[in-house]
């Protein structure tokens, strides 16, 4: 499953709160200006308390933001990261 997840988390079984959660985060990286609040409701329809969603979205603008600088700066990518971005195995 592991494996799965980290290639596509879509091919992973995984429940239906974590999934809806997993397809906001990806749209919050890719089109944030596309979620608004119906996608908040959705989060809560699905078990997410706004602490919940609020840590969600907080960890989600971190990692895009300092990515982001990473990217901006041409920062190479760590020694000990594979090309799918996984730990290299040592």
């Amino acid at each position: 499953m592991v494996d799965r997840f980290a290639n596509n988390w879509r091919t992973a079984r995984l429940d239906e709160p974590t999934r809806e959660l997993l397809e906001y985060t990806e749209r919050l990286t890719a089109r944030p200006g596309a979620v608004g609040a119906a996608d908040i409701e959705r989060l809560r329809r699905h078990g997410f308390d706004d602490a919940a969603i609020s840590s969600c979205v907080q960890v989600v603008a971190y990692f895009n933001y300092i990515n982001r600088i990473a990217e901006g700066l041409g920062a190479p990518v760590e020694d000990w990261l594979a090309d799918d971005g996984r730990s290299r195995e040592v």
